[in-house]
């Protein structure tokens, strides 16, 4: 069979970011705190969409911030 391949599915474009962070800059000017925990929320439900691979990327502090992981003890 001939012809163009099916399109895959959707990527993000430059687009897509650019307006993500323009609407997290738009909360933050609201409430820097709301804003903490809708990322914190957004990183736990990507980190569950890659069955837990996303947290070994993510800084100690971003992984306690999402609930990924307890604090560590010093």
């Amino acid at each position: 069979m001939t012809g163009a391949d099916p399109a895959g599915p959707a990527t993000a474009t430059d687009d897509d970011a650019a307006e993500l962070v323009a609407q997290l800059r738009a909360l933050a000017g609201a409430d820097p705190t709301e804003v903490r925990q809708v990322v914190a929320e957004v990183l736990a439900a990507l980190d569950r969409a890659a069955g837990g691979a996303l947290r070994e990327h993510l800084p100690e502090t971003i992984r306690v911030d999402a609930g990924l992981e307890a604090p560590s003890r010093i």
